[in-house]
């Protein structure tokens, strides 16, 4: 997916009481400034809010000091506090999430951006059938053209119903809604080996569990999934820790 040129900061969120706090503790001025650079880089990365060099490789504490500009100690100080007051999630593999992404989108600009592309991409195939004409030169029988125009039927199907009615039945009692996408890809992977009787009788539970929990402390759908803690997630407890721990912590 190609980067987006823009991300939205409100012109409150300097009131915002996670940031109020973060100003008071020391390297404040250059949290805040790496805070404002993920963003930016989720940006260009445009995955949903996800940070990496590429879908296989996270960014490492090193590579971030580099085009950050910044010590590696400040920025491992800058990740550790972001994380610990749920502003960003980093997943088990050590891929970074900017959490609430969406709130940092202008939807309807990139719905005109998607527009922009599909329409780009009607003109130049539209021009290569024109081009291809001219020159009397066959490149596809009516076979070929037929089997193209399925796949384009089938593509839009997936595209307006991504997702199984199985996964909308987990969605819809799942306790923490984020990357959508990548949980359904998880939840494909685990059905292969599981029954969805299991799968939903674990979720509730979870729900149960985790019901007047922060929402920072409940596991991120895909990483729920993915540990199979529908089977025995519900032992481990829910994390339940005061905001003086996490400020003691933190150093």
């Amino acid at each position: 997916m190609s980067e987006v040129k823009w991300i939205k900061l409100s012109t409150h969120m300097f009131e915002d009481e996670k940031i109020r706090i973060i100003e008071t503790m020391p390297e404040a001025d250059t949290i805040l400034i790496i805070w404002v650079k993920l963003l930016a880089q989720a940006g260009k990365t445009n995955a949903t809010g996800y940070i990496y060099l590429n879908e296989n490789i996270p960014f490492t504490d090193e590579m971030l000091a580099t085009i950050f500009n910044r010590p590696i100690a400040t920025v491992r100080l800058a990740l550790k506090t972001l994380e610990s007051f749920g502003m960003i999630e980093i997943t088990e593999d050590h891929y970074i999430c900017i959490s609430n992404w969406e709130k940092h989108q202008n939807l309807a600009s990139l719905e005109k951006i998607r527009e922009q592309t599909r329409n780009r991409v009607a003109r130049h195939r539209e021009q290569k059938r024109i081009s291809s004409s001219n020159d009397d030169v066959t490149l596809r029988n009516a076979t070929d053209i037929d089997k193209d125009i399925e796949e384009d039927k089938d593509k839009n199907k997936i595209n307006n119903n991504a997702y199984s009615n199985e996964f909308e039945q987990f969605w819809s009692i799942y306790p923490r809604k984020v990357d959508k996408k990548k949980a359904f890809k998880s939840f494909k992977t685990v059905m292969k080996n599981h029954s969805l009787d299991i799968v939903l009788a674990g979720t509730k539970k979870y729900a149960q569990q985790v019901q007047n929990t922060d929402k920072q402390y409940i596991k991120h759908p895909a990483t729920f999934l993915n540990n199979d803690s529908f089977i025995d997630g519900y032992e481990e407890g829910v994390k339940q820790n005061n905001a003086s721990d996490q400020y003691a912590n933190l150093f």
